[in-house]
């Protein structure tokens, strides 16, 4: 496991362009939040910590895998989305680029690095996008997986429209691709948004984080 972690490594560091390019995502993220004077508690780091295990077992869950790549899964955003509604956008959008690097080091495809943003850190970060609706949680979900749609949709139609179907425009090929898959893992994290007390756990973390 550390040997291919290490290889992959290797491969995103042998594209120049691409380590600037996420680079300067990271570096633009964190000056938001600097901006915006959000204080990154020892409590804030830790539940941050903890819902981005909780993403990477979850993103393991997977109910379905699509052969020209991506899944459904079990819910994998719903902590993701959870720390965008208690912390934040800037918050939000730093765990979905931690996650979406964690995603990179464990099954890199590198094309372009413009690409490479949108298929990786970009499409996580829109989970940031939660936090303009905190206390309505279909829309916020609804909105956050919208700018992973985005993002993915994208990157399909400029980079993978040679896998289209003979007759399909990339346009049509991209938006249907990457619907049959953001449409029914966000209905799922609705789903479960709706089961879950969120109210309560959300005032839990705001309680810990004071402490």
């Amino acid at each position: 496991m550390f040997e291919t972690i290490t290889q992959n490594a290797m491969t995103i560091l042998e594209n120049p362009a691409g380590s600037f390019a996420l680079l300067g995502v990271f570096l633009l993220t964190v000056a938001g939040i600097y901006f915006r004077r959000v204080k990154l508690t020892t409590h804030t780091i830790i539940y941050v910590s903890l819902m981005l295990a909780l993403t990477i077992v979850l993103h393991q869950l997977r109910l379905y895998h699509f052969p020209q790549g991506g899944s459904i899964t079990l819910g994998a955003m719903i902590p993701l989305l959870m720390l965008s509604y208690r912390y934040g956008m800037g918050v939000g959008a730093l765990a979905g680029f931690i996650f979406g690097m964690i995603n990179l080091l464990q099954n890199p495809f590198i094309l372009h690095p413009v690409q490479l943003l949108f298929d990786y850190p970009l499409p996580y970060m829109a989970m940031g996008l939660a936090a303009l609706f905190p206390d309505r949680i279909i829309l916020s979900t609804a909105l956050a997986f919208f700018g992973r749609f985005a993002c993915h949709f994208i990157s399909g139609v400029v980079f993978f429209s040679s896998y289209a179907p003979s007759g399909m425009s990339p346009l049509t090929y991209s938006a249907l691709v990457n619907l049959s898959m953001m449409v029914p893992e966000c209905l799922i994290c609705c789903v479960i948004l709706k089961v879950l007390p969120i109210k309560r756990l959300l005032t839990a973390m705001d309680r810990a984080s004071r402490n």
